[in-house]
């Protein structure tokens, strides 16, 4: 009898809090990408181990470390910027350093963190059960929530703030809740990928789906079927050649984000090359019209 992957019940539940992960990524990506924060992304998701850290340490469950611990980062670079006259991504790169040194710091004061330290890097997808993929499912009807309610102000503050201002759709509250976008599914994508990772799955799905998508909505959607497809692909990839199952998803997007690139480009290309030549055809015709109307 043939071995299939999804067969197995770890897998199927790997599947299903991969996908809602890709679809959290696909959603709070998408305005990443657009407002190019992938440094806050990834600032986050090492600002997130100090607290998983001392959860582990502790015996405390190591989601509730992170999301503490990314909650204080986004807090944390927010009060530098009103407070320290710091611009965004020097308050950044300040915490970033700064957080990922002291994680370090814990990781190595003991000596039970060989594999731990692995599993928050590159995350352990396999090991998600039914109460994760719940977690999952609120934190997607959280981030969806703020998505569709803030829509409007999010696009105003994305592309001119004093409009937004003028507007009243009050661009730094809009700002601050985008942080806590990409806070919440950074945590929500930890167990999956891992910190490392995180910012992989925030990215590559949504510039994926921005070569073929013409308005955000259907950039979210189309980044959300790039971003399960690379789950399931991963995942089937890492059961046929045992290789580890969060790095492998991160690539496989990461390949169909380059993929999707040359198939567009190609298709682009195919494209101008056919309106031209049917502009030189139709063109003889015009001029050889135009005295016989005459």
């Amino acid at each position: 009898m043939l071995d299939l992957p999804f067969s197995s019940e770890f897998m199927l539940r790997a599947l299903v809090g991969g996908s809602l992960v890709a679809i959290i990524c696909a959603i709070v990506g998408t305005w990443v990408v657009v407002r190019g924060m992938a440094f806050l992304g990834e600032a986050i998701g090492h600002g997130m181990l100090p607290g998983v850290a001392i959860a582990t340490l502790v015996g405390a469950p190591p989601l509730w470390g992170a999301a503490i611990s990314g909650a204080a980062m986004s807090g944390a670079i927010g009060l530098l910027q009103r407070r320290g006259r710091l611009s965004w991504d020097t308050s950044i790169g300040l915490l970033f350093v700064g957080m990922l040194s002291l994680g370090v710091i814990i990781v190595s004061h003991s000596r039970s963190f060989a594999t731990d330290a692995t599993n928050m890097l590159f995350g352990d997808i396999l090991a998600i059960g039914w109460g994760d993929i719940a977690t999952l499912s609120v934190a997607l009807v959280v981030v969806a929530s703020i998505a569709v309610a803030f829509h409007r102000s999010f696009i105003a503050a994305a592309f001119d703030r004093r409009v937004a201002h003028t507007l009243g759709m009050r661009p730094r509250l809009a700002h601050t809740l985008l942080t806590a976008l990409v806070t919440i599914a950074v945590i929500a994508s930890y167990q999956s990928v891992g910190s490392l990772l995180v910012v992989g799955m925030l990215l590559a799905p949504a510039v994926a789906a921005g070569r073929w998508a013409r308005s955000l909505p259907s950039t979210m959607a189309l980044a959300a079927v790039f971003g399960i497809a690379a789950v399931a692909t991963g995942l089937t990839v890492s059961w046929y050649a045992a290789t580890a199952a969060g790095p492998t998803i991160a690539c496989t997007a990461i390949v169909f984000a380059g993929l999707s690139a040359l198939t567009a480009g190609a298709w682009h290309r195919s494209r101008t090359a056919r309106a031209g030549h049917l502009g030189a055809e139709s063109a003889p015709a015009h001029r050889t019209a135009e005295p016989a109307a005459a």
